[in-house]
């Protein structure tokens, strides 16, 4: 059973949250698509961790403050929200559009970080390695490419969302277009400044990867001193729903919460 939702205010801006669990504190930044549900893969992370699953600002029913404007605003103002958290270090967590900011995030401050664990995420373009592009693909497109087993896409074509949800997932996709849209997912800087993330770094990425090909894990792990790249087989985009429990399990263990 998901943990209620909760409000958390930093600086004025008012986002949601979800929080459950207990142990070191864990965050947990969610992709373009919106808030990540409190499923199998939360449930295994909160087993060990303290979760915290924030909204972004912009997304849901989150502020949108006008600050917020690029990844790198993003991520200062996720500092902040680690500052407000108070407490002991945080293991760091973040997929695909979530993966990034975190890495922007570490790349600028690394001191309230106990650990750093990226889920194929964006923030870089690799010459000669094309990306999809989430923008031009319509809905078939999108469910068919973010997964390798089907079934999962067909599921989320199954969905039948109602007016209030079609009206979050309007606001998520345009918060999305904000922060993805030119250049197209990614900073043409932050590859020369990966060697500044100094905190253990877990980067984890499906085989099968469609929207960001899984050679794009080699210039992340290349790029960020002793980091650790692993490959999960017969894998789409969306580790944390189609590998729910192999990826939760790979982030536990790597974060220290239990041993291989």
């Amino acid at each position: 059973m998901p943990p209620p939702m909760l409000s958390h205010e930093v600086r004025g801006v008012k986002t949601r949250m979800m929080r459950g669990g207990a142990g070191e504190p864990m965050v947990f930044l969610h992709g373009a698509g919106g808030m990540a549900p409190w499923g199998a893969f939360a449930e295994t992370l909160a087993s060990r961790f303290d979760l915290i699953m924030p909204e972004h600002p912009g997304f849901g029913g989150s502020d949108t403050p006008a600050s917020i404007r690029n990844v790198r605003d993003m991520a200062l103002y996720y500092l902040d929200f680690l500052d407000a958290l108070g407490g002991p270090k945080v293991h760091l967590a973040g997929t695909s559009l979530g993966g990034w900011i975190a890495a922007t995030l570490a790349v600028r401050n690394c001191t309230q970080l106990a650990s750093l664990s990226l889920l194929a995420p964006a923030g870089l373009r690799v010459k000669g390695i094309p990306s999809g592009d989430n923008f031009i693909w319509n809905p078939e497109e999108t469910a068919r490419n973010l997964f390798h087993d089907q079934t999962f896409s067909e599921a989320m074509l199954a969905a039948q969302p109602t007016p209030d949800e079609q009206d979050l997932l309007l606001k998520n996709r345009f918060m999305a277009t904000k922060l993805g849209w030119e250049p197209r997912w990614h900073d043409p800087a932050l590859g020369r400044w990966l060697h500044r993330i100094k905190v253990r770094t877990l980067i984890l990425w499906g085989a099968e990867d469609k929207l960001f090909p899984a050679a794009y894990a080699k210039p992340w792990g290349e790029g960020i001193p002793g980091a650790r790249v692993e490959i999960i087989p017969r894998a789409g985009h969306l580790l944390h729903i189609e590998k729910a429990g192999d990826a939760a399990d790979r982030i536990v263990s790597f974060a220290g919460g239990r041993q291989p």
